[in-house]
């Protein structure tokens, strides 16, 4: 491939301190689909963000110089690039904190290959949308957000202002995980943010509304402990 085609390749930065994950990253990620650069600290990552404009960010948390928060802090500053955070950090506390802090995503080391290309293809997609699609489809969900109309299969479904307001939010971030106190500041209020139970019903009442089963839910996905993440279109 020229240099000059590798211009027009979606560029992606690899934040990681681990050189083995930094060669299987640049392996597993097409050279002939994407352009991969690397930073092996906090600093040389923000730098990168830079000189590069990454469309898309590989983080790790554990860095040895600056904690991945920050990282995600400083870059938030001044850019909305789509950061998904690859890390080895179980805890729910840590993945609510990376996505409350501006990370849009979350993989928890070992990750398969396959799901990391998808949730990338995704944050690329939403990186280069100036705005949400007006109509948002997946399977047989359709949402037309200018005419506020809700169908699936055909069928128009009634929803209440609120739970309207929520699917809009989870559709237009499609793909995003959104966190618990995400949502409720953003359609409730600050002074909902200790009442995870209004967020709850208003979730499970969409479901029922939205879902041939509600109990296994195709659309609006759970991340246990963490918040929600509407599966993406297309």
């Amino acid at each position: 491939m020229t240099a000059e085609a590798s211009k027009n390749l979606p560029r992606i930065l690899v934040v990681d301190d681990e050189h083995a994950i930094q060669r299987f990253l640049k392996t597993a990620l097409d050279p002939g689909e994407f352009s991969v650069h690397l930073a092996d600290s906090g600093h040389a990552g923000l730098a990168a963000a830079v000189a590069v404009r990454p469309d898309v960010i590989l983080l790790d948390l554990g860095l040895p110089d600056l904690d991945g928060i920050e990282v995600i802090r400083r870059i938030r500053e001044w850019s909305q690039v789509p950061i998904i955070v690859l890390s080895v950090r179980e805890r729910e506390d840590d993945k609510v904190q990376a996505l409350d802090t501006g990370a849009d995503d979350y993989l928890t080391k070992p990750f398969g290959i396959g799901e990391l290309l998808a949730r990338v293809k995704v944050a690329l997609r939403r990186s280069l949308q100036q705005a949400p699609e007006p109509v948002f489809r997946v399977e047989e969900l359709e949402v037309d957000l200018p005419l506020r109309r809700v169908t699936v299969a055909g069928v128009e479904v009634q929803l209440t202002p609120t739970e309207y307001e929520l699917l809009r939010l989870l559709v237009s971030h499609a793909g995003k995980v959104l966190t618990h106190s995400q949502i409720l500041k953003q359609i409730w209020g600050v002074a909902y943010l200790e009442q995870p139970h209004v967020l709850r019903v208003n979730i499970s009442n969409l479901r029922r509304k939205l879902e041939a089963d509600a109990s296994r839910p195709r659309y609006i996905l759970t991340e246990p402990g963490v918040g929600y993440r509407m599966r993406s279109g297309g």
